[in-house]
């Protein structure tokens, strides 16, 4: 076959024929340079150990150190010509050593490879992602505290099936998300304990034979500990995969978020008002308003549990130790984490410059018959009525409501009375929602006396 139809078998796009497609499916220098900094820190890390342990001479260690400072110093500024040809970030910053302070830049990877090269700057990666969500969940929760504060005694409905339930407060529906949101960073927390154990001095797969201290890097790295088995320590990417399943579960949460936002927003129920900084309007009807930050957040939650699903399919049939596949690890977390840091900006944005209605609320939350569930409360405590048959008797005092077309606050004693004669005036106590919400007591409930102790737990515990 002449070379003309080799390369029209490969495609217009690769001219040079297999070659350029074997370039293109092996370098990963095009999403990896994102570990330059890293890959700097453990390069400085090892060169420090292999002195101090007498296999690399102070002066090799020494011009090492001041080389990769120079790189890094090129990459901050943007100066550095990144190469296809050397395939990634570990082989683009070790030939631009050698460039910079010749012979000595050969002796770096002496008791080291790439395999346990790329686990550790990896690691290190996400562990700084964890530590920035953790930022963000924080400012986040601090936002909805806010917004807990200034509506602690604000009543609206609370729903089930988005069906009017009962009345709950403003400041009771923020705590519930300031909760969600608490349990996020927990999660992003003890990942980040568990993969805070390092690969490095790991090599290719067993180790070295070289006199090194994996303690030492460890350390200069802010590692807790070496990871104890080689063959585990180059070919885990667990780190990565609960990193994406914490993501994933935040995502979510962001994402019924937003979907509250969406609605509330809307004509329909009006209860909280969207900054212009976080919405947009319509091309051709003026009077539209949209929730777009709301909706590219419930969007972006797919590229999250995409991330989470690629990388598990990556590894669930790999062998022990290294396969060129864990190429794929970095690309969907990178675009995890930067979807997510996003959407956590966006939402605490929003949160922290949307009005609530107070009006609609009190309105919303007055309708739908939400107080039934407090006047069955009463048939019991009051008449010592069983749960079952208070229930029953609410049912009917709801449909006698609904035929004369009002609330259940809106029929009269004796109407009452014609469906159990035991009822009297004092039912009416516990029929508006201020009093239901205030009445909700119990460990976890709604009332606004709750709403402002948890309030103050929660500013006492963040500090």
């Amino acid at each position: 076959m002449s070379d003309t139809a080799s390369n029209q078998m490969w495609g217009g796009r690769f001219a040079a024929g297999p070659d350029a497609i074997m370039e293109a499916i092996n370098a990963s220098i095009g999403f990896d340079r994102r570990l330059a900094a890293q890959d700097i820190a453990g390069s400085r890390a090892h060169a420090a150990m292999l002195a101090a342990c007498g296999i690399l001479t102070d002066s090799d260690a020494e011009a090492i150190r001041e080389g990769l400072l120079t790189v890094l110093s090129e990459i901050e500024r943007g100066d550095f010509a990144f190469s296809t040809a050397l395939e990634d970030i570990h082989m683009n910053v070790e030939s631009r050593l050698r460039e910079l302070i010749g012979e000595p830049a050969g002796r770096l990877h002496t008791a080291r490879s790439r395999n346990d090269q790329v686990a550790t700057d990896f690691r290190l990666w996400v562990r700084e992602q964890c530590d920035a969500v953790d930022a963000g969940l924080e400012a986040l929760i601090r936002a909805l505290l806010a917004q807990a504060e200034a509506g602690a005694d604000w009543v609206m409905p609370g729903f089930t099936h988005l069906q009017t339930a009962q009345p709950v407060t403003w400041g009771h529906h923020m705590l519930a998300y300031v909760e969600m949101f608490a349990r996020d960073r927990a999660r992003f927390a003890d990942a980040r304990r568990r993969m805070n154990e390092s690969p490095l001095g790991a090599a290719a797969l067993a180790g070295t034979s070289f006199p090194i201290d994996r303690q030492m890097t460890a350390q200069a790295l802010g590692f807790d500990r070496p990871m104890a088995n080689s063959l585990d320590a180059v070919s885990d990417r667990d780190f990565a995969l609960e990193f994406l399943a914490a993501a994933s579960i935040c995502a979510m949460h962001l994402s019924r978020m937003a979907e509250e936002l969406v609605i509330w927003s809307s004509a329909q129920f009006r209860f909280v008002a969207l900054s212009d900084r976080f919405s947009t309007g319509s091309s051709i009807m003026p009077q539209k308003k949209n929730p777009d930050a709301a909706e590219l957040i419930r969007a972006k939650i797919g590229r999250i549990f995409g991330a989470n699903v690629t990388l598990m399919t990556v590894m669930k049939g790999l062998p022990l130790a290294y396969s060129k596949d864990m190429q794929e690890d970095k690309e969907p977390v990178f675009d995890a984490a930067d979807s997510l840091m996003l959407a956590l900006a966006a939402m605490t944005g929003m949160v922290g410059d949307m009005t609530a209605n107070r009006a609609a609320l009190a309105a919303a939350a007055g309708s739908g018959f939400s107080t039934a569930t407090d006047l069955a409360d009463w048939l019991v405590r009051a008449l010592d009525m069983p749960f079952r048959q208070a229930h029953h008797v609410t049912g009917a005092l709801v449909k006698a409501a609904e035929d004369k077309g009002c609330d259940l606050d809106g029929l009269t004693l004796d109407e009452m009375r014609a469906v159990h004669d035991g009822i009297t005036d004092a039912v009416f106590g516990v029929l508006g929602v201020d009093n239901s919400v205030a009445s909700r007591t119990s460990l976890g409930g709604t009332a606004p006396a709750n709403v402002r102790a948890q309030i103050d737990a929660w500013k006492e515990r963040l500090g």
